[in-house]
């Protein structure tokens, strides 16, 4: 089964990630975390690991809850040294006045792809004691960034149009849970042009989700995160609802003398299986990304690297 997008437009050599979303190109988007202060320059050198290899750089809100510097400001650095950009926004931390607001914040700045979620609540976070928002859900979201984009807030005000605004969602690609897959399909109909995955390590249970969704015309790009140990493998299994972690795959963790390097072996070979079946994949790494290029040439998305 190979599932891709509609080829309605396919240029000669895609642009911007709207253009590639559009095109038959495999993707490759990579998370980019803000700092834990207001030094940019780890985040700049991390992105420059990926000058030529990422699509877009997807730049996430708050991550697991713990408070870092605003995605709008990282993208619009980002953005500055010839990046494209991907905007994470979550509805935890802002009500729908707040988020209407950084839309179009991101907007004027140059931002022309937002992916939206719900996001991870404050008790997982480092600010524990901090009351979240969820004003409205991610489904909500997406209907109220569709109406901006065809000049309107959410109380009917005009706002001018946000042409060429690209928006997605994320999901987690298990197909055991049906109200994921119901709330997916929400998402698909209140305007998501793409879908990124919760990271994918059972390449027929992904085969299995894929087929779920075939009638939907939406390109699917696969998470992948790069175990670097046993234990981490087994913590996600326990704690992240969405991923699954086969036990052989923890086998072989246990019993590599380089764990890392095993798992960059086990990220290529779930890329190399899944390639055939999603439009791309978005790479998050446990750190930075100074293993991002090894990853991507041993699974052969991204040669010569």
């Amino acid at each position: 089964m190979i599932l891709k997008a509609r080829p309605a437009y396919s240029p000669t050599m895609p642009g911007t990630f709207k253009e590639k979303l559009l095109s038959d190109d495999f993707l490759v988007t990579a998370e980019i975390t803000p700092p834990k202060g207001t030094d940019l320059s780890e985040a700049l050198a991390d992105a420059e690991k990926l000058r030529g290899l990422a699509d877009a750089l997807n730049v996430t809100d708050n991550q697991r809850a713990v408070m870092r510097m605003s995605p709008l400001a990282v993208s619009k650095a980002l953005l500055d040294k010839g990046h494209e950009v991907i905007m994470q926004l979550t509805c935890r931390d802002r009500n729908r006045l707040a988020l209407q607001s950084d839309v179009l914040a991101a907007y004027s700045l140059g931002v022309r792809n937002i992916c939206v979620m719900s996001g991870d609540h404050t008790t997982r976070g480092d600010h524990p004691k901090a009351r979240p928002v969820f004003d409205i859900d991610s489904v909500q979201l997406l209907g109220a960034i569709r109406k901006m984009k065809e000049g309107f807030d959410l109380s009917g005000n005009a706002i001018g149009h946000l042409e060429g605004l690209t928006v997605g969602a994320v999901s987690n690609a298990d197909p055991g849970q049906p109200m994921q897959m119901l709330k997916l399909r929400k998402k698909i109909k209140m305007g998501a042009e793409f879908i990124q995955t919760q990271a994918v390590y059972d390449a027929g249970q992904f085969e299995v989700f894929m087929e779920q969704i075939g009638d939907l015309d939406v390109p699917v790009i696969a998470g992948v995160i790069p175990l670097k140990s046993a234990k981490m493998a087994r913590f996600m299994n326990g704690n992240i609802p969405g991923i699954r972690v086969p036990p052989e795959m923890i086998e072989r963790m246990e019993k590599a003398e380089n764990p890392a390097d095993e798992g960059i072996s086990i990220c290529a070979q779930t890329i190399i299986e899944i390639k055939k079946l999603c439009r791309g994949v978005h790479v998050m790494p446990i750190g930075t990304h100074d293993r991002t290029p090894k990853l991507l040439r041993i699974a052969g998305i991204r040669k010569g690297y």
